[in-house]
């Protein structure tokens, strides 16, 4: 009778392990299947929004079309130059951004500056000299990398 419930209680365990395996296939493809339904979403929201945009400057120039000929209509020809110009500037905007904090390339400096002037001192034997030379050279060193840093988030040119 031990034997039995043994048997029965390694085939149950072995059966909760493959449908394991199988439920967690399942899992990953639909969690892939959503993934790539999310990035078609994505494609297809950015077109909309593309055409959405046409639409919007197409219909701009329409009225500016309109508008320039009713002027022409009914006003000489040396005051046309003027809604032209003040339509042409009202569609252009330029936005900022300030960029706030310390730089990749200053915060690596100081970083690189500190490390290297610890790791000089422990490692020669005048403590002042090794100091002052790991210093600059890590200081060179967190510069290079933090400036890289730097040009990939765009923050430098």
């Amino acid at each position: 009778m031990k034997k039995i419930f043994a048997i029965f209680a390694i085939a149950l365990a072995m059966t909760a392990c493959t449908n394991a395996k199988k439920e967690e296939a399942i899992k990953q493809a639909a969690i892939k299947a959503t993934k790539d339904s999310m990035r078609l979403d994505s494609f297809r929201r950015v077109e909309v929004a593309q055409q959405e945009e046409k639409a919007k400057i197409a219909e701009e120039k329409r009225i500016l079309m309109l508008s320039e000929a009713r002027a022409a209509e009914n006003a000489p020809a040396a005051t046309m130059a003027s809604p032209r110009s003040t339509a042409s500037s009202s569609t252009t905007t330029t936005t900022t951004t300030k960029k706030k904090g310390w730089s990749s390339a200053a915060l690596g400096t100081v970083i690189g500056a500190g490390a290297g002037g610890l790791g000089g001192a422990l490692i020669d034997k005048k403590k002042g000299r090794g100091a002052i030379i790991g210093g600059v050279a890590g200081a060179g060193a967190g510069y290079l990398i933090g400036r890289g840093q730097d040009k990939k988030s765009g923050r430098a040119q």
